[in-house]
């Protein structure tokens, strides 16, 4: 399980990969130099420093609401495919229940 991290730090990584970043020579280099300034790791720098750039549309991606936006709608889905498989169990037993042949 992920561990939550404050969003000022990551704010303040992305700041940092903002104004320093041109000094490296790659974007990995750049992120592990800062994730040690701030306390993360490289890669979480580095996909933040990533999502950053499709948020922004400077790189191919789904942004951050896109995503959001998936998340909820599969969640959606989800519930509404239980509420039909109640239905539908529902509807078999009154069914069942109204057929004279049953009496």
């Amino acid at each position: 399980m992920p561990k939550k991290i404050d969003p000022e730090v990551r704010s303040r990584a992305l700041r940092l990969l903002e104004v320093h970043g041109g000094e490296y020579t790659s974007l990995t280099a750049a992120a592990e130099a800062i994730a040690k300034q701030v306390g993360v790791g490289g890669e979480t720098v580095r996909r933040w420093a990533v999502q950053a750039q499709v948020d922004a549309g400077a790189r191919a991606g789904t942004t951050s609401k896109e995503s959001a936006e998936i998340k909820r709608l599969k969640a959606e889905n989800k519930q509404l495919r239980e509420d039909v498989a109640i239905l539908k169990a529902a509807t078999t037993f009154f069914a069942g229940e109204l057929d004279p042949r049953n009496r």
